[in-house]
């Protein structure tokens, strides 16, 4: 219920911010977008998640430490190859009024993605 109202409002206000529909502009809209959600200057949240969720699925046996930062690196690195390219296109390609539902479609996918990586460890 959150997620639609808010992400909605900040592609409006990107497209104040940056107005146009250049391969340039869409790049500067991803890196915007993306900036703040990238992990790189503090993965300590993603290990944080995954030590939960092991702690979660009694998973936090003595000797499978490794297994918590193991998977977060995968879904960092798989994180950055599909929603930059995914953005670029969505700010590209598609009107302001569809983007949402661009995102939510390949959210889906995502965290279909997530579930099985945390469930797989």
């Amino acid at each position: 219920l959150l997620q639609g109202p808010v992400v909605g409002g900040w592609y409006r206000i990107l497209d104040q911010l940056i107005p146009g529909t250049t391969k340039v502009v869409a790049v500067k809209k991803m890196v915007l977008d993306q900036a703040p959600r990238c992990p790189c200057p503090c993965p300590l949240p993603w290990g944080l998640l995954w030590a939960q969720l092991d702690a979660l699925n009694a998973w936090a046996e003595v000797g499978t430490g490794w297994g918590c930062w193991q998977g977060p690196f995968t879904a960092v690195s798989f994180s950055a190859q599909i929603w930059p390219p995914v953005q670029i296109a969505n700010f590209y390609f598609v009107p302001l009024k569809h983007r949402l539902a661009v995102v939510q479609c390949v959210a889906i996918v995502w965290n279909c993605y997530l579930s099985w990586k945390a469930n797989r460890m």
